[in-house]
């Protein structure tokens, strides 16, 4: 078996954690019995990569178009995220894991936003890998609100129109304290991004897998990272200015 290289990993691996409801409906059940086994895919990835050495993981929760979904399967997600901040808490902080979260937060129940804020205040000093929550979040929408802050700037005559450049930008982005994705995973077959950081994942290495996020494991995570760990990243250059 191929050994990963721990001096080539990703600084940042973000997941589309896809296939819950599929997962489900395969076996009989409802989507939420799908979304409650998702939970352990997601504490059996964090502590591997936090293990390995992964600075930043960023995990794909819930979308701005997740909204649309019927009300109870929404009510149900808010409930998961809920109780999954309380149980995870003092793992997070034993393993050092600083948690964030990005997205249009004041949309999510009060509750939540309470447990979140408390669990993110909590952590704010651990320094092993810092795990964000993409929640209410999609990237076109993160441009949108972007844009609005910097006309804004522009108007007041905090900015200046000519000053503007990608770092204006990125800085006005929820993602702003994140790296670019080098690596970018999406399970259960699909092969697209679905609206999940648009500017961050401008240069990320993309990986599909057809395994459902309830089935996803330490293995699938290192196959993931070995095929990253095989792949050539020019950045636009050629090969031989990238070995030179």
């Amino acid at each position: 078996m191929e050994h990963l290289d721990k001096d080539n990993l990703p600084q940042h691996l973000a997941i589309i954690m896809d296939g819950n409801g599929r997962w489900a409906s395969q076996r009989g059940k409802n989507r939420v019995f799908g979304h409650t086994k998702g939970i352990k895919s997601v504490q059996v990835v964090v502590e591997e990569a936090a293990r390995l050495g992964i600075s930043y993981l960023t995990l794909f929760a819930f979308s701005t178009e997740n909204w649309s979904r019927p009300k109870e399967e929404i009510g149900t997600l808010m409930e998961l995220l809920l109780r999954s901040l309380r149980n995870e808490f003092e793992k997070l902080l034993k393993n050092q894991i600083r948690l964030e979260a990005i997205g249009s937060i004041d949309q999510l129940p009060d509750k939540v936003q309470e447990e979140l804020n408390h669990v993110i205040q909590a952590t704010k000093n651990n320094d092993k890998m810092v795990l964000t929550l993409a929640l209410s979040y999609g990237g076109r929408e993160d441009l949108v609100q972007a844009l609005q802050k910097i006309a804004t700037g522009v108007k007041n005559n905090i900015i200046s129109p000519e000053k503007i450049d990608q770092s204006i930008i990125n800085k006005h982005l929820y993602t702003r304290k994140l790296p670019d994705i080098d690596l970018l995973i999406r399970t259960s077959g699909e092969q697209r991004i679905s609206n999940f950081m648009l500017w961050q994942a401008a240069y990320a290495e993309l990986y599909f897998t057809s395994v459902y996020w309830p089935d996803f494991r330490e293995g699938h995570l290192h196959d993931a990272l070995l095929n990253y760990q095989n792949r050539e990243r020019r950045f636009g250059k050629t090969s031989e200015q990238i070995k030179t």
